[in-house]
């Protein structure tokens, strides 16, 4: 019989920040709810008075939140949230003033440095009393080309106190890349480090920047924030000056905090542009603060004192979403730098040292630990540690397996999905849940979360398109300069009038959790038979020979396609070559473990795989490059160069 691989403790269940929302619930009127299926039927049910109770039980700090919790509540696209309010999200952010440590940061090089509370409200403080004299306003837009530093955080803190609205990506990005993203929205301030370190290299930043300014004409002054250097040297870069010198003039004083509607935008976030130019995905404060409070205080269990820590640069969401951790009164573990120094150790040397309560990270990460056979549980001391959260890709049966074999037996798993398209997630975790192997805990509260097949009903235990079928706070507000909305509709509604599509391809299971076989566009159909790639992927990087793998669907024959053959890439461990008899076990391995169908008719050895700088492999670029065809945006991949490594491939030429 099927036993969880986890499950919480009669006390932690008790004491855990839900079971209180529950009973807050009850007090205030609403039904008694006796389990997560209860409040998660309410939530949806009901979700003016669910989101009602989230504002009250988080202590949303607001000047006015009004009588109106939701207006045309039928319209997706169109629903109003809270159409009353005037809040300021910095200032949920920033309602901490004592001496606790808020922020920790710890770099690569092993610089380590720490900033609490009241010292991260004296410099916000500062920083936005320097951006409003140089004439930052309510709407304009302020960007960062930073790494992961205290120092980011405190920009957009400060930034966003005045209403600006906020937006960066990660120094790795080339200049196009840059301006790509930033030069759709016309940022009027840019912060931007000095340079970076990853993976032992120290990387200068300041000739890019030369370049970015020359094609950002809308940045009326560059704030350089040293890193790599004491003393960086920007007298020839145009309109810069030492974020040092700019705050200056100025001591800390009481923040003065721009009270502004619900839907006021905060950040501007992009798509991986894979396939072009990257959507500009708007999202609003109020929004984006209620949705943060509900996953990280009810689902991810937050309080006051937990140590937070997520491996992301600030180019992916997930920045977003950890910074939003200071509105619960967590500290922030901030790392820069590549997790894979000091021989796989770097995180966990942190997590021990710092005694981090939650471990964010990706799904490849995880995979990548396991492939070094790394044993966390062994080498270290993570008593501290309660919850694993895992992100950017389906997380395989597999990764279960090993976090609690190898990572922490007693710990709770949360494989979370959503994406930069609504800056939170679909599926996440739960403290009073138990965790089955391979599965995603639940549907987010007040997330309308369903499976629709391909005549588009809702099915259970079969597999089928993500849909959310009722609106919810944190909606884009819109594109940037898409004044009617069409390129907005057409990402999401286009499918299903009125219905958020996803993009995902999902199973809900028997214990109403989620299963992700991967994105919708990339979904492999030979013989018109739909295959989701991690499908494949699980099977074949169980093999000790083999490191990843990407999937994609060739047009075959080519001449006359009407039809596609499953191609199969794969890079294998340093030293190893591709034969006939590995051939074999790849596709018994997959055959035995899935369907004929799934098997691939060509298996192909490569030297690197594709992804973006977020992590994500990208198959969609692949199957461009393939069929001949071209990649729009190169500047989205952290390694473009890997795409040459499936051009002309004499192994997928007719035969």
């Amino acid at each position: 019989m099927e036993s969880p691989l986890w499950r919480p403790g009669p006390l932690q269940a008790a004491s855990a920040n839900i079971t209180a929302f529950m009973q807050h619930v009850a007090a205030s009127g609403g039904p008694q709810c006796a389990d997560y299926a209860a409040l998660y039927g309410w939530s949806i049910e009901r979700p003016a008075e669910f989101w009602s109770a989230v504002w009250d039980f988080c202590g949303v700090v607001a000047e006015h939140r009004g009588n109106c919790v939701l207006e045309h509540p039928q319209r997706m696209p169109g629903a109003r949230w809270f159409p009353q309010a005037r809040l300021n999200y910095a200032e949920n952010l920033l309602r901490r003033h004592d001496s606790a440590t808020a922020i920790v940061f710890r770099g690569e090089n092993r610089i380590r440095s720490s900033i609490s509370f009241s010292e991260l409200q004296h410099e916000v403080s500062r920083l936005a009393q320097a951006l409003r004299a140089a004439g930052i306003t309510a709407g304009d837009r302020v960007a960062g080309y930073m790494p992961n530093l205290p120092g980011t955080v405190i920009a957009m803190l400060a930034a966003t106190s005045l209403g600006a609205v906020w937006s960066s990506c990660s120094p790795d990005f080339g200049v196009q890349g840059v301006v790509d993203r930033f030069g759709q929205i016309g940022p009027r301030i840019l912060f931007a480090a000095d340079g970076y370190f990853y993976n032992g290299n120290t990387i200068d930043n300041l000739p890019r920047l030369r370049d970015i300014m020359a094609q950002l004409p809308t940045v009326e002054q560059l704030v350089i924030v040293p890193y790599t250097s004491g003393a960086p040297q920007i007298a020839d870069l145009p309109r810069a000056v030492n974020i040092h010198d700019f705050m200056a003039p100025y001591q800390p004083c009481v923040i003065d905090f721009a009270q502004l509607p619900f839907d006021h935008p905060l950040f501007i976030l992009f798509s991986s542009g894979t396939t072009g130019v990257p959507k500009c995905i708007v999202h609003g404060a109020g929004g984006t603060l209620l949705q943060h409070l509900k996953e990280q205080v009810l689902h991810t269990d937050i309080r006051r004192g937990d140590r937070l820590f997520y491996f992301t640069t600030c180019g992916w969401m997930m920045w977003n979403w950890l910074v939003s951790g200071l509105a619960a009164g967590a500290t922030l573990l901030l790392y820069d730098g590549s997790p894979f120094i000091s021989k796989g150790a770097v995180l966990w040397d942190y997590a021990e040292q710092e005694k981090m309560t939650v471990f964010g990270t990706s799904a490849k990460y995880i995979d990548a630990l396991a492939k070094l056979g790394l044993a966390p549980r062994v080498t270290h001391d993570l008593a501290a540690l309660r919850a694993l959260l895992s992100t950017g890709s389906p997380l395989a049966p597999e990764s279960f397996d090993y976090v609690y074999r190898s990572i922490k037996a007693d710990l709770q798993l949360a494989s979370i999905s959503g994406g930069t398209d609504i800056i939170s997630c679909f599926a996440l975790g739960c403290p009073i849940l138990p965790v089955w192997r391979g599965e995603l805990q639940c549907r987010g509260l007040g997330m309308k979360v369903e499976v629709w097949n391909d005549a588009g009903d809702p099915v259970r235990g079969e597999k089928g398109e993500l849909v959310c079928t009722a609106p919810f706070p944190s909606m884009p507000i819109g594109f940037w300069n898409d004044a009617d909305g069409a390129k907005y509709r057409a990402a999401y509604f286009e499918r299903y009038p009125g219905v958020w599509h996803h993009g995902d391809y999902v199973e809900l299971t028997a214990h109403d959790g989620l299963m992700i076989f991967g994105r919708s566009d990339a979904v492999l159909n030979p013989g018109g038979v739909r295959i989701g790639t991690a499908e494949i992927y699980r099977q074949v990087e169980q093999l000790d020979e083999i490191v990843e793998a990407l999937a994609i669907g060739q047009d075959w024959p080519p001449q006359q396609p009407n039809d596609v053959r499953v191609v199969l890439f794969v890079r294998l461990r340093e030293g190893l070559t591709l034969d006939a008899a590995l051939i074999d076990r790849i596709r018994k391995q997959i055959r035995d473990n899935t369907t004929p169908r799934h098997v691939p008719a060509v298996v192909v050895q490569v030297a690197d795989i594709p992804r973006t700088k977020s992590g994500k492999i990208v198959e969609l670029a692949v199957r461009n490059v393939v069929h001949g065809q071209p990649v729009k945006n190169l500047e989205a991949l952290a390694n473009p160069e890997a795409l040459e490594h499936y051009r002309n491939r004499a192994e997928l030429a007719a035969s």
